[in-house]
């Protein structure tokens, strides 16, 4: 097991293959957590106010259908770029980090 030290220093693709071994349960748990914690910031986000999007942790469902427009980006203020060590911000409009992450190797 990697100690919280250890694993706040790693890169974000080396947390998302630790995550695999995680059951369906826990992962479906992180993600209803991710959430409660983007209210605070998907949800005052400029570029999510006033468009009637629901949804929220973008950064882990992949764009929104709804959002067209950056207005501003508040991910970069979520302690979700910071624990899961995201790079990206506009996940609303470009995507999860996962196909971010893809993206960047092509």
């Amino acid at each position: 097991m990697i100690d919280d030290t250890s694993y706040k220093d790693l890169p974000f693709e080396e947390k998302i293959q630790m995550m695999d071994a995680m059951t369906e349960k826990q992962l479906q748990d992180s993600l209803e957590q991710v959430k409660f914690m983007c209210k605070d910031y998907c949800g005052k986000c400029p570029s999510y106010q006033g468009t009637g999007e629901t949804n929220l942790a973008f950064c882990s469902i992949g764009k929104s259908s709804i959002i067209k427009e950056k207005k501003g980006c508040l991910c970069k203020q979520c302690p979700i770029s910071k624990t899961m060590s995201l790079r990206w911000e506009f996940y609303c409009t470009d995507g999860n980090a996962i196909d971010l992450a893809i993206a960047e190797k092509k």
